[in-house]
């Protein structure tokens, strides 16, 4: 009890804050975690209006998710990673080159860095950059310094061609805390050089935007930096390889990133001049670098970079999953449709069957003729034209001069069966096939499973045999049916034992020749068929077994040849429920990103304000020493401002910091 209490008086008000701080961002980890569960299980597989730039989207939030937000919450302090990016020729490995006075990547349009981009940082922070840190599904691949003018592909012996991967570079002229990543073209002719870069810049908690004065209108950059600042990415922009003259191009590029939301955003200008062993002088480069220099060396303006960055990708995150929500609920629809579509096809199939087998329609034809032939039609009917206890009397005297041949019948009655079965059966597949290929959802799911029949149903040969199956065993349901009624009867059953097919198949014709419960009898279908198949039983079984018989049969045929329907049917079916689409997905969705906005809006009340650390000095980058005036005069341009003005003095630096990037939160 002591203990505890000595615990608790130790505990600062500080500490306390600290420790809140913590369980916010992990709390806030968790809830992006369930988000992220929630986009990988939801892979929005049904085609659809807008479905593939939902999918695209899907795919570059996970990517963020994964490569940015989760490492950057989950290390704190950090080195801040900054990645040059920019359009094809825009020089951006020459200026990654020429700020840190070493080759470390290969300018050209072709060079090794398209696939294996190259990240720069100083060799104390090499720990951070580990595998499952920052852009995690990147092979790592070590590299080293190459002097200057030294062709930088293949350094350590690894060919890179083909090769996906992050070129890990530490570099000791690297401000600590700080890391460049030279990413691949955003306007690559090859399409995963572009997914590539995009992936990079949305890994990074600062861009350094690189264009020139022909490719900065451009619409691809554009559409990329207004993205970026509807997120509230940090970011700045160089352009590169300027004449003198110039000015007109400075001015419009101001203005149009103060239309598209970039007014605040740092704008360089590097000058055109001669390469010097590959590299630029340092006085073209000299703002850039020592803008670095200054950040790498500001503890302070490197967490309000990070912070904000961080905040405006979990403020995009719950608004493009919320979006996302909305794709999912129509997924959902889209699978409802489909499914909708095989259910009534399927259920018709039944009805067609159903009205086919009890309307009389089987008891004309082959099986009419195999029947008569069968009873000998003639002699039968002036029986029962003289009265059921003639009847009887008829058959018992048939059937006990030996069974007669009741395969015919059976065969016209299979055949018939087959018939009206496989007809339903392709009458209901067709439908699904025509709606679903008029559907984006079905026609996807058709191309997908490829062969004839499809995800609607096995050929029509295996079709054949599985219904020809049933049917042979539905009629011996009948016979059994029969020798069941007759064990009860036992005398009879003894004068009738050649006589149980020929039952059946008058069993087979009273089923046929039944509607609305109503008997053959009462609605005399098919040229009295199925009057006379009715007498035959009557005049064996009596009425009621009859009617209980019959029924016990119909219901037996149902059932095998729903079997056979609802197996067809449930290989269309089974397609769509395997791609896993869920009704309810799209609010468990929404619910997650509810949670993660309460969670941020947590993390952010928690954070603890630290006092200002002023700066650190550390290596400066090539030409940072080359500004024109004072460290205390140092100057940072902005665009539509006044490149003149000068900068508070060293010990107000954050202050400037929160004007660039929105302030310490």
């Amino acid at each position: 009890m002591t203990e505890g209490r000595a615990g608790d008086a130790a505990r600062t008000p500080e500490g306390d804050a600290r420790d809140a701080a913590a369980r916010a961002r992990a709390a806030l980890v968790s809830a992006i975690d369930v988000v992220r569960g929630r986009l990988t299980a939801e892979t929005l597989p049904l085609g659809g209006a807008g479905v593939d730039e939902a999918r695209v989207r899907r795919r570059e939030l996970l990517a963020q998710i994964d490569d940015y937000l989760l490492p950057r919450l989950r290390s704190d302090g950090a080195p801040l990673l900054v990645v040059v990016g920019g359009s094809t020729g825009a020089g951006k490995s020459t200026l990654v080159n020429s700020l840190l006075g070493a080759a470390l990547t290969t300018p050209g349009v072709l060079r090794p860095t398209t696939r294996s981009p190259v990240l720069v940082f100083h060799p104390a922070d090499a720990p951070w950059f580990a595998p499952e840190r920052v852009l995690p599904n990147l092979v790592r691949i070590h590299t080293t310094t190459a002097p200057a003018g030294a062709a930088g592909a293949e350094r350590d012996g690894t060919a890179f061609d083909g090769v996906r991967a992050l070129r890990l570079a530490p570099f000791p002229g690297m401000p600590p805390g700080l890391a460049l990543l030279d990413a691949p073209d955003i306007d690559s002719i090859e399409s995963g050089n572009r997914e590539l870069a995009g992936q990079l810049l949305a890994a990074a908690d600062l861009w350094l935007f690189v264009t020139t004065a022909a490719r900065y209108a451009d619409a691809v950059p554009w559409d990329l930096l207004r993205a970026a600042a509807g997120r509230r990415a940090q970011l700045a922009l160089v352009l590169d390889r300027i004449d003198p003259g110039s000015d007109p191009v400075v001015a419009d590029l101001q203005r149009m990133m103060q239309e598209n939301g970039l007014g605040a955003a740092p704008l360089f200008v590097v000058p055109e001049a001669a390469l010097d062993d590959g590299m630029l002088p340092e006085g073209a480069v000299a703002d850039v670098a020592g803008w670095l220099t200054d950040l790498g060396g500001s503890a302070d303006a490197r967490d309000d970079i990070a912070l904000a960055t961080r905040d405006g990708v979990v403020d995009d995150l719950c608004v493009a999953a919320s979006s996302l929500a909305d794709a999912v609920d129509g997924q959902a629809a889209s699978a409802a449709r489909l499914t909708g579509i095989v259910t009534s096809a399927y259920a018709d199939a039944r009805a067609q069957i159903e009205a086919a087998t009890t309307d009389g329609a089987m008891l004309r034809g082959e099986v009419l003729d195999r029947w008569q032939d069968f009873v000998g039609a003639s002699a039968f009917m002036r029986s029962v034209e003289r009265g059921v206890s003639r009847v009887r009397d008829a058959v018992v005297a048939f059937f006990r001069g030996g069974e007669p041949d009741a395969q015919p019948v059976e065969l016209a009655i299979a055949h018939g069966l087959e018939a009206i079965t496989i007809d339903a059966i392709e009458t209901a597949r067709e439908r699904v096939r025509s709606a679903w290929r008029g559907d984006p959802a079905g026609s996807g799911i058709l191309i997908d499973a490829g062969a004839t029949a499809g995800v609607t149903g096995v050929g029509t040969a295996e079709l054949r045999g599985s219904i020809g199956e049933q049917i042979r065993g539905w009629q011996g349901d009948v016979l059994d049916i029969v020798r069941e009624q007759g064990a009860g009867r036992r005398g009879l059953a003894r004068g009738l034992s050649l006589g149980v097919n020929g039952l059946g198949v008058a069993l087979m014709l009273v089923v046929f020749g039944s509607t609305g419960g109503l008997t053959g009898i009462e609605v005399g279908v098919a040229g009295g068929t199925a009057v006379l198949a009715q007498k035959v039983l009557e005049a064996v079984f009596g009425d009621d077994a009859v009617r209980r018989l019959t029924g016990e049969a119909s219901r037996r045929l149902t059932e095998r040849l729903g079997s056979l329907i609802a197996a067809d049917a449930a290989i269309a079916l089974t397609a769509v429920a395997a791609l896993g689409v869920s009704p309810a997905a799209g609010d468990e969705l929404r619910d997650a990103v509810t949670t993660v906005e309460r969670a941020a809006a947590y993390e952010r009340a928690s954070r603890v304000h630290e006092q200002p650390r002023g700066s650190t000095p550390g290596p400066s980058l090539r030409g940072a020493s080359l500004r024109a005036i004072a460290p205390s005069e140092r100057r940072i341009p902005l665009a539509g401002g006044d490149a003149s003005t000068p900068s508070p003095p060293e010990e107000k630096r954050a202050g400037l910091w929160q004007r660039l990037f929105g302030g310490r939160r």
